[in-house]
């Protein structure tokens, strides 16, 4: 699955673009340095980001996001078991019947935001979405099924891990970036090859900071550095969205994928 490539190797990678780049050879400085290079290095100011967190859809009213479209079909849907119709006013997608509690087999138009009753919108609130999945857990929890048809455990599973998949996905800026832009018809290649020389030399030292740091104090201050710039991008992606300027939403996601890698390699360390 296109997540999966995310854990690719970064340096190799980002050594071939910058000798492809006909860059001279980035030159090496110690830990300290380096770390007091990045210190120096701060995230572009936030300013212009105020009131992004307030956006309520992805774009503007012709977006496919922001229809107002509700979670049931137009049409909507029975369960297979008893015949009951899921009621139009469900804020949740009829993944269980009210009526006999039996799981529905998976529908594959319902996206990850429809499974949570969550508004179509990049900035979401996790805490609610961890409730939300907390819930759905217990409903399709597998002591529920065990006396069940083969049928319907096999409804449970499928259903079981398309809201693991779901909950994995929106709960992380980067995995939810991707997924809204997928929704939108934009494709995220994640085999592209950046060509930002600035940025990948900026990568290069970064990793090599984090494996030359003396503690784990100087890893967490990369660490932060690594948060604010990805609040930065995070934030700049939401305004991106909102004026439906995919290319700059494209490019906040490439950075946020850097960022992100970084971050995950010091949280192995630490």
């Amino acid at each position: 699955m296109w997540k999966r490539r995310l854990n690719a190797p970064l340096s190799a990678a980002l050594r071939r673009t910058l000798a492809q780049a006909g860059r001279a050879t980035v030159p090496i400085h110690s830990a300290s340095q380096r770390l007091q290079r990045l210190a120096e290095q701060r995230a572009p100011s936030l300013s212009s980001d105020v009131g992004i967190a307030g956006l309520s859809h992805f774009g503007r009213r012709d977006s496919l996001w922001s229809s107002g479209r509700s979670c049931c079909s137009e049409s909507a849907p029975e369960c297979w078991n008893c015949g009951a119709v899921a009621r139009k006013s469900a804020t949740t997608p009829f993944l269980v019947c009210e009526s006999c509690r039996s799981v529905q087999p998976v529908d594959e138009s319902v996206d990850y935001f429809q499974i949570f009753g969550l508004e179509k919108k990049y900035e979401i609130d996790v805490s609610n979405l961890e409730g939300k999945y907390k819930d759905w857990q217990k409903k399709l929890h597998p002591d529920l099924v065990h006396s069940k048809s083969e049928q319907e455990k096999e409804y449970a599973a499928g259903q079981s891990a398309r809201v693991i998949d779901a909950y994995r996905t929106l709960s992380k800026p980067l995995t939810r970036a991707i997924y809204v832009l997928k929704l939108e018809g934009v494709n995220v290649d994640e085999e592209e090859t950046v060509s930002e020389t600035e940025l990948l030399t900026e990568i290069l030292e970064l990793r090599e900071a984090v494996d030359e740091a003396a503690d784990s104090q100087a890893l967490e201050q990369i660490q932060s550095q690594m948060e604010d710039k990805l609040r930065h991008w995070s934030n700049s992606f939401a305004s991106s969205l909102w004026t439906r300027k995919f290319e700059d939403a494209l490019t906040c996601v490439r950075r946020m994928k850097y960022y992100t890698r970084v971050k995950e390699e010091i949280t192995k360390k630490l």
